[in-house]
Order: structure tokens, then C-alpha cells, then sequence
């Protein structure tokens, strides 16, 4: 309750205002009277002095214009000095609070100003008007220095939310950053397992149509690998589409493929048809589980495009070599390379040169001279564990 009431007090400028104004109108009118009335000219004086106050913070400059003017015409008319002519130091602190440099200096060069003729008019001679001088200008310039303060203090707080304001935002954009980087993962994660699988359930469909009434044995075989590559696929997305779920506390999804699920694909591939030969030369490195399941999609890509274009007599085979810089994967067929059909909405090839690009690797995929089509991918692992 208290804080809100707070909060609300901050904000009416003018309320504050006269608050911190009341105590010198007080004051003031106190001190002239003469305990038979108040003199008119010094209840305007006072007036003058003390209620433009009221918009101090509202119209600094103006104000303190009028209580400038109203002091050097009480010097001038020789009214006495009045709790009220603090008004001038009140607006001298407001402008270098407030107000640009330069119109600080210049109200501390007015008090300035109304402290020599102050001392003059009412310091008397000699050494008491020089004293009541430098009285006046320790306090027109204490007060321009507070001032000063304030406004430095206040930039500097201003900056430092500024840039807490600043780094928040910078936070978000980070977080929404990861956040596209992950969802752009997820979907090349699902382009690969779905292509991939819907291929060998496509092939092995045609094969079941094909061979149903003239070999059932074959015609039953094709069906049972499309039941389990579909759960597989199932599977795999479920395990995708889990992570953009908020708040899941399912537990841990299955780790993703490597270097060692090499050996079920080409199985899988086996299965539906596809001649394949697949080749391990080198000495194995150990790899992250990231340039693993980079290694796995490219061969997985790789076969799929042969699935789908290379022809229904077509054969491949798959190279894996561990070099000492890199890890060389080249995958071959002799289908119908140059001659595939294209229906210019794949993205396997993009797919396969993003992720060997993530780890400084290539991949140079296209149609061989001699028929058929070839993609070789180089990861590099000079930053891995050594061999």
C-alpha cells in the first residue's frame, strides 16, 4: 500500500513541488508579519517568489526566470532578504539537474550575479560585504554542483538500464536464435527419416504388388519390413516431435544414430531390394555424437536418392574410410544418374552439405561419366579425440 502511494506521489511533479514550496511561504510570511497585518507589497513579493515553485520541474527555465526577476527587483526596491530568495537556489538546482549543460552554467552565472548586488545592497561596506559575497557564491555554486551530480547520476543510471534493457533483448533474440537453429535440426532430422523410410516402404509395396499371387513367401516378406520400417519411422518422429514439447517430463528421448547404426541401414536397404555393398577401410576415430549422426545422414540421404531415382535394376555401394585429416563417405550406384527425373523439390543435397558444412566438411554429389551417380562427403576431425 505504502509503495503504490509511493509510486502515485513520484509522479505528480506539481504536488511535490509545492510541498518542498510551503515550507519557505511559511516561513516567509511569518518573518513579515508585523502583528498587525500583512504589508501588500511584501505578500507579492513572496508570492512572486515562492509560487511559480509550484512548476519548477515543469517549466524550469521559465521559472526561474520569474524568481530571478522578482529578486533583482526586491534588490533594487530594497526589500530585506526573505526565506522566499531561496527560490533562486531552488531553480538554479533544477536547471543543472534537469536541463542541458548549458543552461546550468548559465542560472549559476545569474546567482552569481545576484550575489554581488545582494552584497552590495544589503552587505553594508568593507569587509562585510565581501564576506556575505563569498557567502552567497559558496552557495549558488554548492548548489549548481549538486545539481550536476544529480544529473551525471542519473544519466549514468539511465544508461545502465539502457543496457540491462539492451542485453534482455539481445537474451531473447539468442533464445529465439537456438530456438529456429533447433527447429531447422528437427527438420532435417525428420526430412531424412521420413524420405528415407517412406522409400523402402514405397519400393517394398511395389514388390509386394508385383509378387502377391506369384510368390507370397516374398509378397509376405516385403509386407513385415514395411510394418517394421514404418514403426521405425514412427518411431524416430515421435522421438523428433517430442523435444517441441513444453513441459514433457517424459524422460530422456533414444540417442540419435552414429557411425554404429551403419550396419542396421544397410540391412534395411538389403531388405527392400537394393543390391548394396558397403566397405569399412582406416582406422576407426572416435567422433562426437554430432559428426556421428552427420556421418549417418549422409549415408541414409545418399541411399534414399538411390531408392528413389537410380532405377529398379540398379546396385550401390558405400564406402566409409577413416583417414588421418578426415572421414571419407562415398556412396555409388549405377543407376540412371544424369537421366533420374527431377522434380526440383528435394532437399537431400542441401541437407547433406549443411550438416558436413557445420563441421568445416564438403560434399561433391553428382551424375558419374560412366552412368550412375555419386556423392562423396570428407568430415574432417583434426579437433577430435586422435585415432
Amino acid at each position: 500500500m505504502l509503495g503504490r502511494l509511493w509510486d502515485w506521489w513520484r509522479t505528480k511533479k506539481p504536488l511535490v513541488d509545492a510541498a518542498f514550496m510551503a515550507p519557505l511561504l511559511l516561513m516567509s510570511a511569518l518573518i513579515i508579519w508585523n502583528g498587525s497585518g500583512f504589508p501588500v507589497p511584501d505578500i507579492a513579493l513572496v508570492l512572486a517568489l515562492c509560487l511559480p515553485l509550484v512548476l519548477r520541474r515543469t517549466y524550469p527555465r521559465a521559472v526561474f526566470a520569474t524568481v530571478a526577476l522578482s529578486s533583482f527587483f526586491q534588490c533594487v526596491a530594497g526589500v530585506d532578504l526573505l526565506p522566499a530568495n531561496i527560490a533562486v537556489l531552488m531553480g538554479i538546482y533544477t536547471l543543472a539537474a534537469d536541463q542541458p549543460r548549458i543552461w546550468g552554467l548559465a542560472a549559476a552565472a545569474v546567482g552569481e550575479l545576484g550575489a554581488a548586488m545582494a552584497a552590495l545592497r544589503y552587505g553594508g561596506a568593507g569587509d562585510d560585504s565581501k564576506g556575505m559575497f563569498i557567502m552567497l557564491s559558496i552557495q549558488v555554486w554548492s548548489v549548481w554542483i549538486l545539481g550536476t551530480y544529480i544529473s551525471t547520476r542519473r544519466a549514468y543510471t539511465r544508461s545502465v538500464e539502457e543496457r540491462a534493457e539492451r542485453l534482455e533483448k539481445e537474451r531473447d533474440q539468442e533464445v529465439q536464435m537456438a530456438m529456429a537453429a533447433e527447429r531447422a535440426r528437427i527438420a532435417r532430422e525428420l526430412h531424412d527419416v521420413v524420405a528415407h523410410n517412406v522409400s523402402v516402404i514405397v519400393v517394398q509395396a511395389d514388390g509386394a504388388s508385383y509378387a502377391i499371387e506369384t510368390d507370397t513367401a516374398r509378397a509376405k516378406e516385403a509386407l513385415e519390413t514395411i510394418s517394421v520400417t514404418g514403426r521405425q519411422a514412427l518411431a524416430e518422429m515421435r522421438r523428433l516431435l517430442g523435444v517441441l514439447r513444453e513441459g514433457d517430463d517424459a524422460g530422456s528421448y533414444a540417442p540419435q544414430p552414429g557411425v554404429g547404426q551403419l550396419g542396421d541401414l544397410v540391412e534395411q536397404v538389403r531388405t527392400s531390394g537394393l543390391p548394396l555393398d558397403f566397405e569399412v577401410t582406416g582406422t576407426p576415430h572416435e567422433m562426437s555424437e554430432g559428426r556421428q549422426l552427420t556421418v549417418f545422414r549422409i549415408v541414409q540421404e545418399g541411399l534414399t536418392n538411390t531408392l528413389k531415382h537410380a532405377g529398379p535394376k540398379a546396385a550401390a555401394r558405400v564406402r566409409l574410410h577413416y583417414g588421418d585429416e578426415a572421414v571419407e563417405v562415398r556412396i555409388v550406384d549405377d543407376g540412371r544418374g544424369a537421366a533420374a527425373a527431377n522434380d526440383g523439390r528435394g532437399h537431400g543435397l542441401a541437407g547433406m552439405r549443411e550438416r558436413a558444412a557445420v563441421y568445416g566438411g564438403t560434399v561433391d554429389a553428382g551424375p558419374r561419366p560412366g552412368g550412375g551417380f555419386e556423392v562423396i562427403a570428407r568430415i574432417p576431425v583434426r579437433e577430435e579425440v586422435p585415432a
